[in-house]
């Protein structure tokens, strides 16, 4: 009997170790961290970028992105952004890429905004042509110019459609949305915008129109089309025809009638 009481005792101590050592490795495998060797490091926003900034340290950081998922143009090392552009606004956690970003190769930051063969022009405004300061780097605008005609007359046309706002005064990036009155603001056109936009100046007012960010419509342009009048004129000809005699037959052509009439004397024209 002290026997049996003492195998079970044995039994039940290795049991009670077993459960032990099984429950505490069970505890470490939830503790351990996983380690996913299948992620592929991409640099996203860290917090939200607006458009115009150079992009520092500060600014991004690296996630692990799902391999054969990584977007095309990604960064792997965020070393290579330090001191690029924003061309665009990122949000954070959105992924920095190659196309939205631009290399600054010197001199202001505005030239490096400057998509490839286009201008930086800036126009005058004042509170109405600026929409009453509504106006910030990024957002897209329409051109409308006004010129004075003969009699005192005006037309006003839209010359220009979806243009970028590159900058507003001296300011190329700003993440403020209320309105600021400027004086200036930079649009970015390609050159022959660019002519069309210096000689409306000298010819007339501007005015620019606030587009909504998603609408990328152009309206077609109306051509005025000028109806002449025609104004049909019913020529009165006189035809003479010689007779053997004194007598004279007088062809009167009205229009497209045709009347002829015979004189003794002196031609007698039938006026209208």
């Amino acid at each position: 009997m002290k026997g049996r009481t003492l195998f079970m005792f044995f039994i039940a101590l290795v049991l009670g170790v077993s459960a032990a050592w099984l429950a505490n490795n069970w505890v470490e495998d939830r503790l351990r961290p996983v380690k996913d060797n299948t992620g592929t490091p991409v640099v996203v926003a860290a917090l939200d970028i607006p458009f115009g900034t150079r992009i520092e340290q500060t600014h991004v950081k690296v996630v692990d992105w799902p391999s054969g998922n990584t977007p095309k143009g990604a960064y792997s090392d965020p070393l290579l952004l330090e001191g690029r552009i924003a061309k665009q606004g990122f949000l954070p956690g959105e992924v920095i890429l190659e196309s939205r970003v631009v290399e600054h190769l010197g001199g202001s930051t505005l030239a490096s905004i400057v998509e490839p063969n286009k201008r930086a022009v800036t126009v005058r405004v004042n509170d109405v042509i600026g929409v009453a300061g509504f106006l910030l780097p990024g957002n897209r605008v329409d051109i409308l110019t006004t010129r004075q005609k003969a009699r005192g007359s005006a037309q006003t046309e839209t010359i220009l459609q979806d243009v970028k706002v590159l900058a507003v005064d001296q300011t190329a990036s700003t993440d403020k949305d209320r309105p600021v009155v400027v004086r200036a603001v930079t649009l970015e056109l390609s050159p022959s915008e660019a002519e069309l936009l210096v000689k409306a100046t000298s010819e007339g007012s501007l005015q620019l129109t606030l587009r909504n960010p998603l609408d990328s419509e152009l309206v077609a342009k109306k051509e005025e089309k000028t109806e002449e009048k025609k104004v049909e004129r019913k020529v009165e000809r006189v035809v003479y025809k010689s007779t053997p005699s004194n007598k004279a037959n007088i062809t009167v052509i009205r229009g497209t009638r045709m009347e002829t009439v015979s004189v003794t004397s002196e031609p007698t024209v039938i006026k209208k």
